[in-house]
């Protein structure tokens, strides 16, 4: 990829305050696990979380700035073969765009803001 989108991350409230607080995030569990932090682009969030948050409340959606990364950035086969965005290092609260409470509607799916590409 030349240009890198605004990648997504859902992560835990309770976990997000911890790094709202420090000013990093090091990541959740599956991330601390497998050593890098697992992105989404536009087009995959809404799979991500159906595929691994499907019906948990209490999830922030964070939009970041994919460029402030540089080379610690990799964009990895995963499902399917899709290239998934991984940042081989922490998340400086510095390249969040924006955060956004995920919710879920009646059905028990999670309502999504407009997401940036």
């Amino acid at each position: 990829m030349t240009a890198t989108p605004t990648l997504y991350k859902i992560v835990p409230e309770a976990l997000w305050q911890e790094a709202r607080q420090t000013g990093v995030f090091h990541g959740a569990g599956i991330d601390l696990k497998d050593g890098f932090i697992h992105f989404s682009t536009a087009d995959q969030v809404k799979q991500t979380a159906a595929l691994h948050f499907a019906g948990q409340t209490g999830l922030v959606l964070v939009a970041v700035d994919g460029r402030s990364f540089g080379d610690k950035l990799l964009f990895e086969p995963s499902r399917g073969g899709a290239l998934f965005p991984h940042l081989y290092a922490n998340l400086p609260l510095s390249a969040v765009l924006w955060e956004a409470a995920l919710p879920l509607d009646d059905a028990g799916a999670h309502i999504f803001p407009e997401l940036a590409p």
